[in-house]
């Protein structure tokens, strides 16, 4: 039986759901894709927007068990990323819109794309446009890490697939097998690690961190079918990271090796 991938895709905890085809409708809110012959995968402008240019964002104050503390955290980076991928897909010549985000402190909430799945925290829906974030007791517990800011750059990378039209390039394939189906879903998964890396190196200076702290999430890492092996995480998480650009992230053009 062949498989397409279905249009929802979650945080760096959770598996990948897949079935059925994917939904077009989300098609007319894409932005500009290449040329006739060109993958929107592997030749898009995103690819060729340079450095992140904007380097301000400033981190709330937060403590560990704080739900109120940590929404509001989430809410001052996703102002820091609205702002700083606006800039660089307005040089990509990539139409921009803000996604919808909310919070929630249970699974099971209705999302767009369905229910939220177990197992995940965060998820990006597509037809929506809305990021919605589990603020569940692990990650409260650990609210001063960069868990809540890697998550939330993470899910953005998605919102950032979508517009450029990457999301639906590879949602709409037809894939032979299941096997098929994962590869394409790591390379979407692995790109918005780099994405989040791409962006959180770019204002890592503004936060006054410790080069530990990014470490830290880096090897906290394990190997899924769906968001690859630890190593490969980690090294498109630090790759985007040392580049401060989306220009390093075509996942979809990288040795097998890279995306396993």
């Amino acid at each position: 039986m062949r498989i397409s991938v279905i249009s929802l895709l979650s945080g760096v905890l959770a598996s990948l759901l897949f079935a059925g085809t994917a939904t077009a409708g989300v098609l007319e809110q894409n932005g500009p894709v290449p040329a006739a012959g060109k993958s929107p995968e592997t030749n898009n402008p995103v690819y060729h927007s340079g450095k992140f240019e904007i380097k301000a964002c400033e981190e709330q104050p937060i403590n560990p068990d704080d739900l109120d503390a940590a929404r509001v955290y989430l809410e001052f980076v996703l102002d820091c990323l609205n702002t700083s991928w606006q800039d660089q897909l307005t040089k990509a010549r990539i139409p921009f819109s803000k996604p919808k985000f909310v919070t929630t402190s249970r699974a099971g909430v209705p999302t767009g794309c369905g229910k939220f799945p177990k197992g995940a925290q965060a998820v990006y829906c597509p037809y929506n446009k809305k990021i919605t974030f589990l603020l569940d007791p692990g990650i409260l517990s650990q609210a001063t890490e960069l868990f809540l800011f890697e998550v939330l750059a993470h899910e953005y990378g998605h919102h950032v697939q979508q517009l450029s039209g990457i999301m639906n390039a590879v949602g709409n394939r037809k894939y032979k097998n299941e096997k098929a189906t994962l590869a394409a879903i790591r390379k979407i998964e692995l790109q918005a690690e780099c994405f989040s890396g791409a962006f959180i190196g770019s204002v890592w200076q503004a936060l006054g961190r410790r080069e530990s702290d990014f470490t830290y999430v880096a090897q906290a890492a394990y190997d899924t079918a769906s968001h690859g092996k630890s190593k490969n995480i980690a090294f498109w998480l630090r790759r985007g990271f040392d580049a401060e650009t989306p220009d390093v992230c075509n996942t979809f053009s990288a040795p097998a090796a890279k995306v396993s």
